[in-house]
């Protein structure tokens, strides 16, 4: 290592483990599961787009407070104790992803004792300066640190509060409804006393509602004569036709089908009366003769009754002018356990047919035809994204906040707590819990817009009602349903509420603050930051969240009014690439750059020595170049940290989908997201030219890779770990100089990365016994195809094996002056490593990635656990990378997805195989 390189090294303190090695496979797995998981799941307290998963949160942030043990000499002073210990933290990581231990309490304290363990006792504040939906800091209150989430966005703050301000504050308080405390005889641990506060205030809501608007939601007449609670009306914007010949109310429907379970189909008819459209229902497994599936297109419309075809622009004229209109399809009623399809009645149309409430949100949308769809079609204000019915029980609920908070209040005061201050001024008494009880109240209203609004979609595969945010946009919407808020399917304000009140009962007890301050002011406390800021133009958060903001406002004001002052959400800081609010791209362009620069020029100012910060990058899929090589986000990303004076110490790719995409090596391809751990960089950091950079990089990368393989890393996902430790090298000079002087760009850096990444795994061979390196040789030259004799015997003799050898090891097979590779599908089954005399790592490779891809770890686990010691299993993992890399290289992707799943289970198999091993010890 130079001299500069130890210089710079000397001065960095003790690394953590995020900055090493971590379980990134079971960190993935766990984050994929994690978005199956509805009940009780925080992100089920209220919608807020693009959260990370809770599990790649927790794992981060234990693994930036805890210490590698390389760094703890004095507690581990042997490699080998080194990785020992390093696996125990694994272990542990690996329990406490896992979204069934979230609330492991024994878990989470032997956790938290590492934490201290490597803080000496005394962890920093956590600070997340882009708090958004809460995850990150949520996850820091679970491991029992002190955490601050702050956020410019006012819904993001509610949320955060909610989150983890609120519950630890009433935590163990019992429920002040009358009756409830003396009906149950328990304690109220953590906040179940709010949760049911806020379940039993939310039913009176519910019921106080239906006294006044039930009326306006009738039941379905069954064709038995008996009565149904409605599921949804389906109902069909209308537009008249242009053609003067016609002029009938076309209808505009995406689809017809309503149900499309195996049995169970049904679809609507369209039957045409003079100039009229009446609708009847159709049941079987097609469409009939004639009819084609809807009427809109991307282009336009077409009228079902004289065929004309209409565009878009004609549709939206009609939009601006008010004259769009709609139409009752079809009415969706509860069965027996099926959904019952029934023709539109009369009675059902005029329930619908109200005047339009007086008291609704007034807010305009903002302009951004990128996420806001609807304005070009004449629905330019929030209330025109709901029909006056919906608007009616909206308005109704979010009235009856403010009469619940009062109900409570008096029935606290009952209760004997004292009045105090409001919660907006930190009170605690009986004022501050009705606030805490109505804000939660008031998400649920802000909950059930998202359901009940003329922009949702009759999901037909499912029979059920998908909400607006199905994603990242306000979209413009043809047929939509319409549902009851009093039933107990999707849509009604009981089931809206009952997600929130499963939040809160799994809410933490450390106290959270969260703040309304910009993410560059947040930045000075003296706290850690782990953060996800908003990445370029990806999400425009301030115009999406008013749709719930206008709502909240109205439900919220007096119990949050610093918070909810203004008429929507503010925007102008926020930082985000908006072309439409800075003056074109280039004006959005520089606006997010240099906010982006100052953030974190500040955060370097305030960073903690000890400790490195971490970021989260989500990158868009445009982002990567023609020439499949970079990403020009991901580039500017690294750019801007290290002129912002960091260091990058790790990359971690994040996946939060079940499959992993196969990628080349050499293009470092991007997961769903990257986190990266990063230091200040000493202000007199020296410069190093290229050549010096380079042998750095060789001097470093073997071992970091070993330490990066140690962490079961998908071998897909290596290539992009491994920047993390070539950016460190990079990254802990003020400059890396060409030669002719000029600096180093990060795309020049990656490049050399990537080509010395591919030069150490090759002089990693060297170590593989003399059939594994010929069958590694052969490979990259005819995979497991057929080749010329002469040529693998050249090859064999190089490496002093006999092809006959090769052949009675199972590696081969010869004939005809022909020689193949056995390959993994072709291997024996009754294989047994224990009896093999002339075992190799390329044979144990080859039978553990059959194993596994038709019988799983356990089959493998038991396989491996029969491998005689004499085989390095280390080395047996590192083959499975390579194999992975030379299978992509040659496009064998089948066989590239089967030894990445090798690489990636590696270590699950590995434990399995111990126990196997100690049972046959004991046997």
């Amino acid at each position: 290592m130079s001299s500069d390189a130890q210089q710079v090294g000397s001065a960095v303190p003790r690394r953590k483990l995020i900055e090493v090695s971590i379980p990134l496979q079971k960190i993935n797995e766990e984050s994929a599961r994690e978005k199956s998981i509805r009940h009780g799941h925080p992100s089920t307290l209220h919608l807020w787009w693009a959260r990370r998963p809770l599990a790649a949160a927790r794992a981060v942030l234990f693994s930036q407070l805890v210490d590698d043990p390389s760094s703890r000499p004095d507690l581990y002073p042997t490699e080998g104790d080194q990785n020992l210990e390093r696996k125990r933290l694994f272990e542990l990581i690996e329990r406490l992803v896992v979204w069934e231990n979230s609330n492991d309490e024994e878990l989470l304290r032997e956790a938290h004792t590492k934490i201290l363990e490597s803080t000496d006792g005394n962890p920093p504040p956590i600070l997340d300066p882009f708090a958004g939906g809460g995850t990150i800091p949520l996850e820091a209150q679970r491991l029992g640190l002190e955490a601050h989430a702050s956020d410019l966005n006012p819904v993001a703050v509610l949320i955060n509060k909610a989150l983890i301000e609120i519950p630890p504050k009433f935590a163990g308080q019992p429920p002040v409804f009358p009756g409830v405390a003396e009906e149950t005889i328990q304690s109220w641990p953590r906040a179940t006393g709010l949760a049911e506060d806020v379940r039993r205030y939310g039913q009176w809501m519910r019921d106080e509602a239906e006294k006044r608007i039930g009326h306006l939601y009738p039941k379905a007449t069954l064709p038995d004569g008996s009565k149904a609670t409605v599921i949804a009306w389906i109902w069909a914007r209308t537009v008249m036709c242009p053609n003067p010949e016609c002029r009938i109310e076309m209808p505009l429907v995406r689809s017809w089908w309503l149900g499309k379970k195996k049995g169970k189909e049904a679809y609507v008819v369209p039957v045409i009366e003079g100039r009229t459209v009446r609708f009847e229902i159709g049941h079987s497994a097609k469409l009939p003769d004639g009819q084609a599936d809807g009427t809109v297109s991307r282009t336009g419309a077409m009228c079902i009754r004289c065929g004309a075809s209409v565009e878009r622009d004609y549709i939206k004229s009609e939009g601006r002018a008010g004259r769009l209109d709609a139409q009752l399809m079809a009415t969706v009623a509860e069965g027996d356990r099926r959904r019952v399809y029934m023709s539109p009645t009369d009675e059902h149309e005029r329930a619908a047919e109200i005047a339009h409430p007086i008291d609704v949100p007034p807010q305009k949308l903002a302009y951004h035809p990128k996420d806001l769809w609807t304005p070009p079609y004449g629905l330019t204000h929030f209330a025109d994204l709901f029909t006056p019915r919906q608007l009616t029980a909206l308005t109704t609920f979010s009235d009856l906040v403010a009469e619940a908070r009062e109900n409570v209040q008096r029935d606290a005061l009952d209760a004997g707590i004292e009045v105090g201050d409001r919660l907006d001024n930190g009170g605690s008494g009986a004022a501050a819990y009705a606030d805490a009880v109505a804000t939660y109240l008031g998400m649920g209203v802000s909950r059930l817009s998202d359901i009940a609004n003329s922009l949702c979609r009759w999901e037909n595969t499912k029979e059920q009602i998908r909400n607006l945010f199905a994603r990242q946009a306000i979209p413009m919407i043809w047929d939509y349903p319409d549902t009851t808020p009093f039933g107990t399917a999707a849509g009604s304000f009981t089931v809206s509420l009952n997600s929130i009140c499963k939040s809160i009962r799994v809410a933490g007890t450390q106290i959270g603050v969260a703040s309304q301050i910009s993410a560059e002011l947040a930045v000075d406390l003296p706290s850690l930051i782990s953060t996800d800021p908003p990445y370029y133009d990806n999400i425009g958060y301030s115009d999406l969240s008013d749709f719930f903001y206008v709502w909240l406002r109205r439900s919220l004001k007096d119990v949050h009014p610093s918070i909810l002052s203004t008429m929507l959400v503010p925007k102008a800081e926020e930082l985000v690439a908006n072309p439409y609010r800075h003056d074109g791209k280039e004006g959005a362009h520089k606006f997010f750059e240099d906010g982006f620069r100052e953030v974190f020029r500040r955060a370097r100012e305030y960073a903690l020595p000890d400790f490195p910060i971490t970021v989260y990058y989500a990158f868009k899929q445009q982002d990567t170049s023609k020439d499949g090589q970079a990403s020009t986000g991901w580039e500017t990303l690294l750019e801007g940290m290290i002129r912002s004076g960091w260091q990058i110490t790790a990359t971690w790719p994040m996946r939060s989908e079940l499959g992993n995409r196969m990628l080349s090596q050499g293009t470092n391809a991007l997961a769903s997201s990257i986190v990266l751990a990063l230091r200040p960089r000493p202000e007199t950091a020296p410069r190093i030219d290229r050549r010096g950079f380079i042998a750095v990089l060789k001097s470093e990368l073997p071992q970091k890779l070993r330490e990066l393989q140690q962490g079961s890393i998908a071998p897909v996902d290596l290539p992009q770990a491994a920047i993390g430790p070539g950016m460190a090298v990079f990254s802990r000079y003020s400059a890396v100089l060409e030669d002719n002087g000029s600096k180093m760009t990060v795309r020049t850096a990656l490049q050399r990365i990537n080509a010395i990444l591919d030069e150490v795994l090759t002089e990693l061979e060297n170590d593989f016994d003399s059939e594994t390196r010929f069958a590694l040789a052969w490979f990259r030259q005819n995979a497991f195809s057929t080749g010329v004799f002469g040529d693998a015997e050249s090859i064999a003799n190089a490496r002093g094996v006999s092809l006959d050898f090769l052949e009675r090891a199972g590696i081969l097979t010869k004939g005809g002056g022909k020689v193949a590779l056995i390959a993994p599908d072709d291997m024996p089954a009754d294989y047994d490593p224990a009896t093999d005399q002339s075992i190799s790592q390329w044979e144990v490779v080859m039978h553990l990635t059959r194993v596994l891809a038709s019988d799983g770890i356990p089959a493998a686990s038991a396989l491996l656990g029969q491998v005689p010691s004499s085989i390095d299993r280390e080395l047996c993992k590192e083959l499975a990378h390579l194999m992975f890399k030379l299978a992509e290289d040659q496009k064998k992707t089948a066989l590239a997805v089967n030894f990445n799943a090798l690489g990636a289970a590696w270590n699950d198999i590995a434990r399995g195989a111990e126990t196997v091993g100690q049972q046959m010890t004991l046997s």
